[in-house]
């Protein structure tokens, strides 16, 4: 029996089809009810014990060749099956492109036009400390403005927190760098705020900072009346008396976005002004922090969300589109 097994096994190694019903046959002689394998094993009981071991190993290597066999010869078939059914001259099958996600075409457009008058871009983590994200930017722990931001704390003595504006890299970047200094700070910030069409606890802001020697609220203005014309094609903006913590005298931004459709009375309320960002001349409080020396530096600082900017831009009505990853929103921006 132990020879009748070891001529099966070269019997199964030596054999090779790739006709399915060649393939089948193979499989009923081997694995089928009334098979070689189960007539074999059949005949185990009879075997005498010396020999049983033996046996049992030689059986069982039959019965993986034939499954290995089977398995190969399936694979062969296949693929013989596919080459004869396909035309491999056609050409191959397009690949769906993806596209740029409009928060990220935004902030490439505004670094663009930033870093053409001489910003360079910096980052910065998004869990900060106390002294990063607030205390340093002259919000002490005392301060009524931090309630103005609902924070999301990870923990607490000491405070630990997501970041809820892009300024905490401002203060990391004048605590390793001296003036002058022109730099831009774009990334994901969070506030726990309530979901809805017009806020997310989730969101995008890109902060601007200049200091150096002599600068003026007459330098900021200019800064921001350049941009204004290069992003939006609108050159006329005004700017409101506002207060920011960590500037001083501060200010809120409005272009005049023109009241030419029902979208553009809709979206300025009537009045044909869209405020846009915040900006003000850095306090000296906050320079004293960095170790910077307020009496011979100054410097201003601005700051915008990009979601907002993408809204005014393409005429969106609800910031939740940009997190909900829905292709038929995204592929409108594939020729941008």
């Amino acid at each position: 029996m132990l020879e009748k097994i070891d001529e099966l096994l070269v019997e199964v190694g030596n054999f090779s089809t790739t006709n399915k019903d060649d393939i089948e046959q193979f499989r009923i002689k081997y694995n089928g009810k009334k098979g070689i394998l189960n007539d074999i094993f059949a005949q185990f009981k009879n075997v005498p014990n010396d020999q049983k071991k033996e046996f049992g190993q030689k059986i069982n290597t039959l019965k993986q060749a034939v499954e290995a066999k089977l398995d190969s010869l399936k694979n062969a078939s296949t693929s013989n099956l596919i080459l004869e059914k396909e035309d491999l001259t056609r050409p191959g099958f397009p690949t769906e492109l993806g596209t740029r996600h409009p928060i990220n075409l935004v902030k490439n457009k505004i670094i663009e036009i930033f870093k053409s008058i001489g910003f360079a871009v910096a980052d910065g983590p998004e869990i900060e400390d106390d002294w990063h994200n607030f205390t340093a930017l002259n919000l002490p722990e005392y301060h009524p403005a931090r309630d103005m931001q609902d924070t999301f704390f990870i923990e607490t003595n000491p405070d630990v927190l997501l970041r809820t504006h892009t300024s905490s890299v401002q203060i990391r970047y004048m605590e390793e760098n001296q003036p002058p200094m022109r730099i831009l700070s774009p990334g994901r910030v969070f506030r726990n705020e309530a979901i809805s069409s017009r806020s997310h606890c989730i969101f995008h802001q890109i902060e601007g900072l200049y200091i150096d020697e002599n600068v003026s609220f007459a330098d900021l203005k200019q800064t921001i009346q350049f941009f204004t014309t290069e992003l939006f094609g609108k050159s006329k903006i005004r700017m409101r008396p506002s207060y920011f913590p960590f500037t001083e005298p501060s200010a809120e931004v409005d272009v005049y976005w023109g009241l030419n459709s029902e979208t553009d009375y809709r979206i300025t309320k009537g009045t044909g002004w869209l405020e846009i960002m915040g900006c003000g001349m850095v306090d000296p409080a906050v320079l004293k922090n960095v170790n910077i020396d307020a009496d011979k530096y100054s410097g201003y600082a601005f700051g915008m969300g990009i979601e907002r900017i993408v809204m005014l831009l393409y005429q969106m009505s609800d910031i939740r589109m940009f997190f909900e990853n829905d292709k038929r929103m995204l592929e409108q921006f594939k020729s941008l």
